[in-house]
């Protein structure tokens, strides 16, 4: 190529500085290759490896892409590679090399350098500091930034994956057991009829979730007993929902265990979820929404413990506050910012913990389709909400995302909140923990299991819950009827196109 098409050729494939690609003149690499800190090759290998890796353009000016060439000493493509490997510590051979370019016209060099991404847990070293680049600049490491780079993890050092050697299946709930064949079912409705066949534990081997007759932390956590927890010590399995006041103050609060697979619906039955109805010029038909949209709540909390890091021993967090939610979870935010999963779109590339989230997908709790966090985002806006607010704190190990409801104090012309609802929100407080507690007594097992299954899907039908619970559709019949008495349960809505409201 010309010099001039070498140009054009740059200006196309490497348009601009950012994150991914840098130009520097180094006109003489015997000095620049491995020279002043800060102003070198390798530092620049360096700080481009402990980001996503990228590119670095030798021979060329900074702005204005002019061709200057660079006298390449006595280094060849090959050399230049083991002198990068043998000066920049942890930096991987995959996916490193140069690109020379000589022009026709000219004889300028000009060598383009590939970079790869450093290796999860290692960052990348040059003149025995890390460095990074940091919008136009280049700088040492920072630390939310090793941090980040300490806590991506590979498959191999998958927490959730690991056996537990102790455990068997008696450790596990029966209840989480039903619900698990029941999900694994309508997720793979192919298998449905062979799934009848298959025992407890090939059932939690083709989840993802069990190897070789062994159980993994990920099955405890999904559909351990709370009593199992010990065999998971000194990791904290637990969600901790918390009540404030205008003030800030805490108000209730109460924790919940193993088995996560059951226990998420009992957490998403504290929020108080108003009905608001709003009034749309022109009819006197109000169209029906909740508060919070239920998709976006439940997105939200799979998500904190799809990706709690487990080790830190803490609890994930729901505090619920006036006109807002806010869910907390400990670790780092693999793919570093909420811009780049609202613009990269897709499957994750990283997963804290793999066998976990393998589990959950089996079990109808999330999937790896990856647009979940985005549809949250469009869902609020389609309500008129404020969006979701992440803060991502590295330093101290901490994520956190602030749901905004659908205000109805804001919009008294426009909004009728359901009278039920108010006055069950005003006398939150009358019922003591211990009323609960005793309410939760009076269901059996099945008509909990029911209720659960009811909360998850108003639409599911008798014969799904005589399938789940496994007792013949006149008893689940004769169990609604109770619940109903109980003041637990309503149907809403004619027999084909009606909805079940679980009641608290």
């Amino acid at each position: 190529m010309t010099e001039k098409e070498l140009q054009q050729y740059f200006l196309l494939n490497y348009p601009k500085e950012d994150e991914r690609c840098e130009w520097k003149e180094f006109k003489n690499l015997k000095n620049d290759f491995n020279g002043k800190e800060k102003d070198d090759v390798i530092s620049y290998v360096s700080a481009l490896a402990n980001m996503e890796g990228g590119h670095l353009v030798i021979g060329i000016v900074d702005k204005t892409l002019e061709i200057v060439g660079t006298d390449t000493y006595n280094y060849n493509v090959e050399k230049a590679c083991l002198r990068l490997k043998d000066q920049c510590a942890n930096l991987p051979t995959e996916g490193l090399g140069v690109e020379e370019f000589i022009t026709e016209d000219t004889n300028k060099t000009v060598w383009v350098i590939h970079v790869p991404k450093h290796t999860a847990k290692l960052p990348v070293y040059a003149h025995s500091k890390a460095f990074q680049r940091l919008n136009d600049s280049l700088i040492e490491l920072t630390i939310s930034r090793r941090n980040a780079i300490l806590e991506e993890v590979s498959m191999a050092a998958d927490w959730s994956a690991h056996i537990v050697e102790d455990a068997t299946i008696d450790d596990l709930e029966p209840q989480a057991l039903m619900m698990a064949r029941f999900q694994f079912k309508k997720v793979y409705p192919d298998l449905s009829a062979e799934v009848d066949t298959w025992d407890d534990m090939k059932l939690l081997t083709h989840s993802g979730v069990a190897s070789h007759g062994k159980l993994t932390r990920a099955a405890l956590i999904l559909l351990g007993k709370s009593s199992s927890s010990i065999l998971l010590n000194p990791a904290v399995v637990q969600v901790t929902w918390i009540l404030k006041d205008a003030e800030g103050r805490k108000i209730a609060y109460e924790h919940f265990g193993m088995p996560m697979l059951i226990n998420v619906d009992r957490i998403l039955s504290k929020i108080r979820n108003l009905t608001l109805r709003e009034l749309p010029g022109g009819t006197l038909f109000p169209d029906v929404e909740k508060q919070y949209d239920d998709y976006s709540i439940r997105e939200l909390l799979h998500n904190c413990l799809a990706h709690e890091d487990y080790t830190l021993q803490e609890r994930i967090v729901l505090i619920e506050g006036p006109g807002f939610l806010t869910f907390s979870n400990g670790g780092f935010f693999l793919p570093g910012t909420i811009q780049n999963v609202l613009e990269n779109g897709g499957p994750q590339k990283y997963y804290r913990n793999y066998c976990l989230c393998q589990g959950m997908v089996s079990f109808n709790m999330i999937d790896t389709i990856g647009h979940g966090i985005e549809k949250v985002f469009s869902e609020q806006k389609r309500r008129k909400c404020f969006p979701p607010e992440y803060t991502i704190d590295n330093e101290a190990k901490e994520v956190s995302v602030k749901v905004y409801a659908r205000d109805y104090h804001d919009a008294e012309d426009s909004f009728m909140t359901s009278e039920k609802n108010i006055e069950r929100h005003n006398n939150v407080i009358k019922a003591s923990g211990k009323r609960q507690e005793n309410d939760r007594k009076e269901l059996t097992t099945t008509q909990e299991l029911m209720l659960l299954a009811m909360r998850r899907d108003p639409d599911i039908t008798i014969g799904d819950l005589s399938e789940l619970v496994r007792i013949s559709t006149r008893n689940v019949a004769r169990n609604i009827k109770k619940l109903q008495e109980l003041g637990r349960l309503q149907r809403v809505g004619g027999r084909k196109t009606g909805k079940w409201i679980v009641l608290n």
